[in-house]
């Protein structure tokens, strides 16, 4: 049986390819990330919209090699996810936003016998609470490790924003991709 980060990877593959340019912006002249696996897992989970796995992917890499970078990577990841509601709550796409709720609540087959409920605007204000505050947990951590590897990441990042402001959370800097 083909595991399902095998099975997401195929699936995402093809986007990724596709959407690359739009997805991964113009190449700068930064210096690049070194990335990590389980960093790399979690743009590739983030491009399919596998917010709960990139989350777990980027846990991963701060347990096995904590650093600025791993904190920072997590940080986004939370942004992308509070980013992302913003995009469907303004576009009234609240199944899209029970859609997300799920993916973040469900995590073993157990889940499809007591689902978690939730209605999406107060799932989408859950969630958005959580993932700002995180955010700013994991932002400090970086900070505290490496002040000056943070401000470069996120110098990236926001040049990354600045490119495709409609869809960055969809993705991540093309220099953090290497």
């Amino acid at each position: 049986m083909i595991s399902r980060v095998l099975l997401i990877g195929l699936f995402a593959l093809p986007v990724v390819l596709v959407e690359r340019d739009v997805a991964f912006g113009e190449a700068g002249g930064t210096v690049s990330v070194t990335m990590h696996p389980a960093l790399g897992k979690a743009s590739l989970f983030l491009a399919a919209g596998d917010y709960r796995r990139a989350l777990e992917a980027c846990q991963r890499e701060i347990d096995e090699a904590p650093s600025a970078a791993s904190y920072i990577h997590l940080t986004y990841v939370y942004q992308a996810i509070d980013a992302y509601l913003e995009h469907l709550s303004r576009e009234e796409r609240w199944m899209a936003v029970e859609q997300l709720y799920l993916n973040l609540a469900y995590r073993d087959t157990e889940d499809l016998v007591d689902p978690p409920g939730g209605l999406a605007r107060i799932a989408k204000e859950m969630i958005q609470s959580s993932v700002r505050q995180q955010s700013d947990v994991s932002a400090a951590m970086a900070i505290r490790l490496d002040n000056a590897e943070s401000d470069r990441l996120w110098q990236e990042q926001a040049q990354w924003r600045a490119a495709n402001p409609k869809t960055w959370w969809q993705g991540v800097p093309k220099p953090w991709v290497r």
